[in-house]
């Protein structure tokens, strides 16, 4: 492409796009050190791996119908861990971090969700392994596993939808603060996104010794050790394994694969997303919110309609029970291929709708008031304290009243203001 056309593409892009938006950043943005080939590399290899992981459980999980929902229920998993606390806080601080130390990570996101896929998927394979197994070793283990597997998948399914319940709520809390009152801070909203997590607060100093896009898989396997995601999966695998006769552990292990993929597509996107914006400050905080709300609503709705299926066709067949109520839900049962297709149908649809609903809402005004004004607060202490020290004077660097007096504030405010900016004075 000549200059003047990819001029003349720019121009009718930018008409359409915001110049803070990920695919203008990443198309038409600056790129003094060439990675937009790498990134758009990265980017290409990542949907090619996901389709052909998508095709092939649609190929192989053919002859069983209901692993179709379930696939689709791990993908989500893993797009809705993917902006989990732990996982953003890691990504986004070492990016900074390495961005501070003059380098220019493309991969920091990959290397970690792959590091922490690992794990997942070590201990997917050795549950399948040994429920295997033990289905192989006890008459009657799979219809008493039945029972069973669907009871732990229902409950399972019930906590995830209960926990992201909990979650929407505080998210959809802060929005609308945001949206009502106009108050927002990037650090108020940026704690909320990455302080929660438990595990992020643990490895934090491990964060320092990271200086290389590649060590981000080693402690993509320690946040894996905390076995919260991997949990999900060893769950979803028993439920497989227990509930199809004669299911192979190949075909189960495809459920972290599925998990995996979705996870490292959002993981790497958001560490390329901080990369493209060069600075922490331009990374917006409502974009992130708006999204954790969209991907939850859309991880309770699948958990809490495949847990309402299983339940009542567990009920009913137990039961004995076969008329016009009941077998409704058998055929609904029956019919999770169709369920899966749907799920995946309305995870689309509710991304069109939500992108809609951004602008029709007035969060994209409020995430360019963000961008271009940064914050409508008055300034903090610290900010004050700041400014006294940069716009000093020469003869004022003597005014030990003045020295005295920000050392007071910093140790009884215990505010963030830079010592250097105090021992410049003197």
């Amino acid at each position: 492409m000549s200059s003047s056309q990819r001029g003349c593409l720019q121009q009718w892009v930018s008409g359409r796009l915001s110049e803070h938006s990920f695919i203008y950043k990443i198309f038409f943005g600056p790129d003094p050190n060439k990675v937009r080939p790498k990134v758009l590399l990265m980017i290409t290899f990542l949907c090619i791996i996901n389709i052909v992981i998508w095709v092939v459980a649609v190929l192989v999980y053919k002859p069983y119908p209901s692993m179709i929902g379930t696939g689709a229920l791990a993908y989500t998993l893993g797009l809705r861990h993917a902006v989990d606390a732990d996982h953003i806080s890691a990504i986004d601080n070492v990016t900074r971090k390495l961005l501070n130390d003059n380098k220019h990570p493309v991969s920091v996101g990959l290397f970690f969700s792959l590091g922490h896929s690992t794990i997942v998927f070590v201990v997917a394979v050795v549950v399948a392994a040994t429920a295997n197994a033990v289905a192989n070793g006890v008459d009657h283990f799979a219809e008493i596993g039945g029972i069973i597997g669907t009871s732990i998948s229902i409950a399972f399914l019930v906590l995830i939808a209960a926990l992201n319940i909990i979650v929407l709520a505080g998210v959809l809390r802060t929005l609308r603060m945001v949206k009502r009152e106009g108050i927002y801070t990037e650090m108020d909203i940026e704690e909320h996104l990455n302080n929660s997590g438990l595990l992020g607060r643990f490895f934090r100093p491990v964060f320092r010794f990271v200086d290389a896009s590649w060590k981000m898989y080693p402690l993509g396997l320690l946040f894996g050790l905390g076995f919260d995601t991997s949990t999900e999966i060893i769950l979803l695998g028993i439920t497989a394994i227990q509930g199809a006769k004669g299911m192979s552990m190949w075909l189960i292990i495809l459920l972290p694969l599925l998990f995996a993929s979705g996870m490292s597509l959002i993981d790497s996107l958001d560490g390329m997303l901080m990369l493209f914006t060069y600075t922490w400050a331009y990374v917006n905080p409502i974009r992130k919110l708006y999204y954790n709300l969209t991907i939850t609503m859309i991880s309770v709705v699948v958990a809490a309609l495949v847990a309402v299926i299983e339940f009542f066709s567990l009920i009913g067949q137990q039961l004995g029970l076969d008329n016009g109520w009941w077998r409704f839900w058998y055929s609904l049962g029956n019919s999770f291929e169709w369920i899966g297709i749907v799920i995946v149908g309305a995870f689309i649809v509710t991304w069109l709708v939500s992108a809609v609903l951004y602008r029709w809402l007035g969060y994209r005004d409020l995430e360019q008031r963000f961008d271009s004004e940064g914050s409508n607060v008055p300034p903090t202490r610290t900010d004050q304290i700041a400014k006294t020290c940069s716009i000093v004077s020469d003869s004022e660097k003597q005014d030990n009243g003045l020295i005295e007096y920000l050392e007071i504030e910093v140790a009884t405010e215990d505010l963030a203001v830079d010592k250097t900016c105090i021992s410049s004075l003197v």
